[in-house]
């Protein structure tokens, strides 16, 4: 079977129906969020009983209570299983995490006042948060390490994880290790939409959380965003998404497997955009595909998720093409062309981006150090990625001395009389009322 991928011409000037469609993909599943609702309220009301029930129904598994959390024994027993090139691998990893995390990270800081007093800011880490880590159709360990290692960097000392078990109630040992070594203090092997509400609501097995992160497919991404406001959310991470702008200088073998690298995932729901200006490119990225998936693992998953969302798209121009690739807002953006930095000044919306030949996403997944966490569905127009500030708080400080009050007490005062509260204007007023024993 050859693979179906859609090639179509496009000029800013022409209408193109198919395109306005790939580009214009829902963040949310309606059907997904129907479900979701429905199992939350379960969920809100019967606590541990409604996740043991939709366990068994979504997952297959009779699951007691008792056998939600994972103790540290099956934890200590998995690393023990896993071989010695994988656990050097994955603190490795962790070290290049914590390496790019900690450079990121906000500092408190202060600044002057125009009288001596003190205006700043300080970050503290949140008590209690929740990862939600897949593992149905791959134990995702890069995810283990790309969430809960951020919130180990900021200092959260409890730190949940949530990851779905197979018909037997086991988790994949490579999975368990890396979730080990980023730092959960809780595991439970409860995955979909009763991972996420029990998190955010608690349960008599499972207290509540602050804030729940991570990826998921259209049911889980429905699931955070019902139950926002309960707790916190980092982002719309749903199914992945990629998107290639190339010029003629492109290796159309290496276009062809990063476009693979994330339909491989096989949700059915990925994305993957090529944008070229060169029609020869297209369709040399196209039979590169067809050879090399014939030698993958995942060949049927990956065939299912391109004919439902792969697009190549042949623009005049390259600056059409980036225009394009704004408009996608994608999750993962590779910038492959003679010039790649100076690309890089016109991106507007994107996840993340991986710039020249030698970056491929997949180095974005594993190693590089950001966390591969990311917005998906468009929301990159006004989301950003997952980091260890995405675990702490922040609080603004403000310290006037006499001289600052005085100095604004006008403006409280006019600001208050036009707001109509006049008790707002008093409690600056009244430090200054002599007849008042200080």
């Amino acid at each position: 079977m050859s693979l179906s991928i859609p090639i179509l011409k496009f000029s800013p000037h022409k209408e193109s129906p198919e395109l306005e469609r790939f580009l214009s993909r829902p963040a949310f599943d309606p059907a997904a969020e129907e479900t979701a609702r429905r199992v939350l309220a379960d969920i809100r009301t019967l606590g541990d009983k409604a996740v043991q029930k939709y366990t068994k129904e979504f997952n297959g598994i009779h699951l007691t209570p008792a056998r939600f959390a994972v103790p540290r024994e099956e934890r200590m027993a998995a690393s023990e299983e896993v071989d010695l090139m994988f656990k050097r691998s994955a603190s490795d990893v962790f070290a290049r995490i914590v390496r790019f995390g900690k450079a990121g990270m906000r500092k408190d800081w202060s600044m002057a006042t125009p009288k001596g007093g003190v205006l700043g800011e300080k970050f503290t880490p949140l008590a209690r948060v929740g990862a939600y880590i897949p593992g149905g159709a791959a134990p995702l360990a890069s995810t283990a390490l790309m969430t809960l290692s951020l919130a180990k960097i900021a200092g959260v000392p409890e730190i949940v994880a949530c990851t779905p078990c197979d018909k037997k109630g086991r988790i994949d040992p490579f999975l368990l290790h890396a979730m080990e070594v980023a730092g959960a203090t809780e595991i439970y092997r409860i995955g979909g939409i009763q991972a996420i509400g029990a998190m955010a609501y608690g349960t008599a097995t499972i207290r509540k959380v602050q804030k729940i992160v991570g990826p998921g497919g259209p049911y889980v991404t429905a699931a955070k965003k019902l139950v926002y406001g309960d707790v916190d959310l980092d982002m719309v991470a749903g199914p992945s998404e990629i998107a290639v702008l190339a010029d003629e200088t492109a290796v159309p073998a290496h276009v062809a497997a990063d476009l693979i690298s994330q339909l491989e995932h096989g949700t059915g729901h990925e994305k993957a955009l090529l944008v070229t200006p060169y029609m020869g490119m297209a369709t040399k990225v196209l039979a590169e595909m067809d050879r090399q998936i014939a030698s993958l693992s995942r060949r049927e998953a990956i065939e299912r998720a391109a004919a439902a969302g792969a697009l190549f798209v042949v623009t005049d121009h390259l600056d059409t093409g980036m225009d394009l690739v704004n408009r996608f807002a994608p999750e993962h953006f590779e910038i492959m062309t003679k010039e790649p930095r100076r690309w890089l000044q016109k991106v507007k919306n994107a996840g993340a981006v991986f710039v020249g030949a030698w970056t491929p996403e997949s180095a974005g997944d594993f190693v590089a150090g950001p966390s591969h966490v990311l917005p998906t569905g468009g929301t990159s127009a006004f989301f950003s990625g997952l980091t260890v500030d995405s675990f702490r708080k922040r609080t603004s400080v403000v310290a006037f001395t006499r001289a600052d009050l005085i100095e604004t007490l006008p403006l409280i005062e006019t600001m208050g009389r036009v707001e109509g509260l006049d008790g707002h204007a008093r409690a600056g007023s009244i430090r200054f009322d002599t007849s008042i024993p200080t």
